[in-house]
């Protein structure tokens, strides 16, 4: 049997009903608003900053691995 998507009634408040419902409700604010901030959480999820990296060659190609002199 397929499990069902929602909330019960028996373990959740009236208000916490409600707000399920708004927020899966397209014609609601609540549910617009959830949908830009997926939207926006998406784009920044997929955004890479790297940051500062450091050129490490100096370590790789110098006399050794271990020697710094």
């Amino acid at each position: 049997m397929a499990r069902k998507k929602g909330v019960s009634g028996k373990t959740h408040t009236a208000q916490q009903l409600n707000d399920y419902a708004n927020q899966h409700n397209p014609n609601s604010k609540a549910y617009k608003a959830r949908v830009a901030n997926q939207k926006q959480m998406s784009k920044q999820k997929n955004h890479k900053d790297f940051g500062y990296v450091a050129d490490l060659d100096w370590m790789c190609y110098g006399k050794g691995m271990y020697e710094f002199d």
